[in-house]
């Protein structure tokens, strides 16, 4: 029997591996693209950045580090200059191949961190196996600038999984609206018309905000922001402010909001402040043909008819009066009930004898003020 060369002891001694076999290694060397691994064979294997994983400009010194034992795939046993190539992303795949399985069929709600924002959606990485989704999927809600998700670690389930494709789609809408639905049960368990609750502007539009409460939003019209008269939404709030509101009205899931607390009523002490007789001063807030309305504070709203403009005859408000002006004149009638005041500037000179007295008083004039500001809104 003939004795073995010292070559041939040696080469008996390595194991001996082929392509496809799963293999330990001990990192030798790492640089930021390459990582050496010994793997108890005649040559070592490389293990290159992009076999390492399909994460972008990783350096790989950051991540790996002599001495470490990892599990990799083995690629070519010799890929022409004897070294043997390794993967640990392909073999890392195909256990979470599996990993992504168990999720899609459990519905398991999965996260990770963004790595990619794509033209078309989100892309993320779960054990190697990248995952797509659909900027559709992203948000319940239509997102242009997908952007700020970059770098940011979300939660999601798998909707589609198709491995012979190597299609992994992610839903992360569906947990949105199911929270967001929990959310507005809640919500609705809880509030009761008169409360007073906490929200954030959500938006603000012409006719009023929407206000976020914390699973439903409510509608905080124009006309229910303030005692006196807000003419521009957007001067008054802005997105993201934190309010007190009152709820006013739940009809279903809609929401009616309202900032006029009952406590800073303007009409509360109205009677006694505006009672007949009374000589009050306020400004002209908007002028019709028949009269200027006189704010006496915001939320008291007075008619000052064009005949009880001037002791002189008055062809129309705007002849004399601007919108501005401060006005002095006195209260000739005061209704509570449907919060109308008149007022007269002519009632202030001294009285004249009774036959002119009668023709003035027949003057004054009763004006359905709410009548004639659904009037002007109508004819708007």
């Amino acid at each position: 029997m003939s004795e073995l060369t010292f070559e041939q002891m040696l080469e008996e001694s390595f194991k001996t591996i082929h392509a496809g076999e799963e293999v330990k290694g001990t990192v030798i060397d790492v640089k930021p693209e390459e990582i050496v691994l010994n793997i108890g064979y005649k040559s070592d294997g490389i293990l290159t950045r992009n076999e390492y994983t399909n994460e972008p400009n990783v350096d790989l010194t950051a991540v790996v580090k002599p001495g470490d034992v990892m599990e990799v795939k083995v690629l070519k046993v010799n890929d022409g200059e004897g070294q043997v190539i390794l993967s640990y992303k392909r073999l890392a795949a195909e256990r979470g191949n599996k990993r992504i399985e168990e999720a899609y069929n459990n519905k398991e709600v999965l996260k990770a961190t963004v790595s990619q924002v794509l033209d078309g959606g989100l892309s993320v990485i779960i054990d190697e196996v990248r995952i797509f989704i659909p900027a559709s999927l992203v948000s319940d809600t239509y997102e242009k600038d997908l952007s700020k998700y970059a770098g940011q670690e979300i939660e999601f389930v798998i909707s589609e999984y198709n491995p012979k494709r190597r299609r992994y789609i992610g839903d992360r809408r569906q947990l949105i609206t199911a929270q967001k639905a929990k959310l507005q049960e809640e919500l609705f368990a809880r509030i009761h018309p008169g409360d007073v609750v906490e929200g954030t502007v959500k938006n603000v539009t012409d006719f009023g905000a929407f206000i976020d409460l914390g699973g439903a939003d409510g509608l905080l019209h124009i006309s229910e922001m303030s005692w006196g008269r807000v003419e521009n939404p957007k001067k008054v709030f802005k997105v993201g402010d934190k309010l007190e509101v009152l709820i006013k009205e739940i009809s279903g899931t809609k929401i009616a909001l309202s900032l006029k607390f009952e406590d800073a009523n303007p009409w509360k002490d109205a009677a006694s402040k505006y009672a007949a007789g009374s000589v009050v001063t306020g400004k002209v807030a908007r002028m019709t043909d028949f009269g200027a309305f006189i704010e006496l504070e915001p939320g008291v709203d007075a008619l000052l008819h064009v005949s009880q403009i001037a002791k002189d005859h008055v062809e129309k408000p705007s002849d004399v009066l601007k919108t501005g002006d401060e006005v002095t004149a006195k209260v000739v009638d005061f209704n509570e009930e449907d919060k109308k005041i008149s007022l007269s500037i002519k009632a202030m000179f001294a009285p004249e004898p009774e036959e002119e007295t009668k023709e003035e008083d027949a003057d004054v004039v009763s004006v359905d003020i709410d009548e004639v500001i659904a009037n002007e809104s109508a004819e708007e």
